[in-house]
């Protein structure tokens, strides 16, 4: 089943630096969920200055609870910088899907 993570960071003045300071443990994370084929697609939000403040993520899991235990190690959950979480079911266009055959 596919879900829409999308994780808005703190709008405190420490919030960017606690993302950077995970930033590489997260990205290491969504590579080795890429190679399992469980990350789909992902990137950072951006404000009106292009400074990252979230994530939106396109994950594919068997189920609700196997996604809920990714968000468990989730770096970016870890270490607080996601303040806020969002997640959805969500259907990629079988188009898009092509590109991972």
């Amino acid at each position: 089943m596919q879900f829409m993570i999308t994780g808005y960071d703190g709008t405190d003045e420490n919030a960017l630096d606690r993302r950077l300071a995970v930033r590489e443990e997260h990205l290491k994370l969504a590579k080795e969920m890429f190679q399992q084929k469980k990350c789909l697609y992902g990137g950072a939000i951006l404000d009106e200055n292009e400074k990252m403040i979230g994530s939106c993520v396109i994950v594919d899991f068997e189920s609700r609870a196997a996604l809920d235990e990714y968000l468990k190690v989730e770096p970016y959950v870890i270490g607080n910088v996601w303040q806020k979480i969002e997640v959805k079911p969500y259907k990629v266009a079988p188009l898009f899907m092509g590109l991972y055959k």
